[in-house]
């Protein structure tokens, strides 16, 4: 029986147009969910799409203005009993974010990917057809559901939490941590390392009327108190720090940001490097900072908007829904 899918689309360079195959420059969102369809038409695909345009621009443009329409189709989407599985296309800029924002607020009962592409459609060597082809094959197995959102770039499968943007070219930009890919894709095979790992299918997180401020603050050398407070504004209830090495910073930075932690500001302690766990220290506790274990600073922006939309501003409340991703 064929499978039923709908592809919610948000543009990006999978839906990019160069109008010149070797040109390096080119613009995003382009393509019409109901072209890109036709053109995936003769593929091959053992698969029924049917299309909704839910944005078509960069994904450095993306944020709650689609990302609320985006949740609304998906939660639609997964209430029809006709529908399969759901396969979002996006940019890549933003993509872990996006993804790991469906991950905490959809149900895991039916499969969700996210696909993107490094290439435009008219470019040489253009890896969005092959991108959709494998997001096609995960999204219409059954035991890609009880996983949460997955994000298929480069022939592997990566889970919503573990997943990165690491190069600026090239098809193999993105990785995965603490899990490197969770599967290996083709458009004619799919190999999953493991079994489905939610334990409970309903969604982790409501979806909020709004994502409250949070701010990254970039840690560098020589990053003082001012240099925090620039880059915090006036409706921030919330800071996420970009931290060097294990989630560190400057002691004139980190007397800023305890000083705002003990006036009720959540602070979390990430990390700038590519991998690595970010362990509480011992004057967390006296500070009311949160370690943000394996996720990046813009993971943590968003798990931490969504603990903020439903009133949760405890640090140990906070650390424990951390440690819990």
């Amino acid at each position: 029986m064929t499978t039923k899918l709908t592809v919610l689309a948000t543009g990006g360079t999978i839906a990019g147009i160069a109008g010149n195959a070797i040109a390096h420059d080119y613009k995003a969102g382009e393509i019409g969910i109901e072209d890109y369809l036709e053109r995936v038409g003769g593929l091959g695909l053992e698969a029924e799409l049917s299309g909704t345009q839910i944005a078509n621009i960069d994904s450095a443009n993306i944020g709650p203005d689609v990302w609320g329409p985006l949740h609304a189709a998906a939660m639609a989407a997964l209430k029809d009993p006709d529908c399969q599985g759901i396969i979002v296309t996006h940019g890549t800029d933003t993509l872990e974010e996006t993804a790991f924002l469906l991950d905490l607020t959809l149900p895991a009962s039916k499969p969700v990917v996210v696909v993107g592409a490094m290439r435009p459609a008219d470019a040489v060597g253009y890896d969005g057809l092959r991108n959709f082809a494998n997001a096609v094959r995960v999204a219409s197995d059954p035991q890609a559901a009880g996983r949460g959102t997955l994000v298929v770039m480069g022939d592997r499968v990566f889970g919503a939490r573990d997943v990165y943007k690491v190069r600026t070219r090239g098809t193999e930009a993105f990785r995965g941590f603490p899990r490197e890919s969770v599967g290996l894709v083709t458009p004619a095979s799919l190999e999953w390392f493991g079994a489905p790992w939610r334990s409970g299918t309903e969604a982790l997180f409501g979806w909020p009327d709004a994502l409250p401020e949070v701010a990254i603050v970039y840690v560098y050398a020589g990053l003082g108190g001012d240099g925090v407070l620039r880059q915090v504004g006036d409706n921030t209830r919330g800071i996420v720090v970009a931290g060097v090495g294990e989630g560190n910073m400057p002691e004139s930075a980190r007397a800023v940001l305890v000083a705002l932690a003990r006036d009720g500001m959540p602070v979390i302690r990430a990390s700038r490097a590519d991998e690595g766990l970010v362990d509480r220290e011992p004057e967390d506790a006296a500070n009311r900072f949160v370690a943000a274990r394996a996720l990046n600073p813009q993971k943590a922006r968003i798990l931490l908007q969504l603990l903020l939309a439903g009133g949760e501003t405890d640090p140990a409340a906070i650390q424990r829904a951390f440690d819990g991703r």
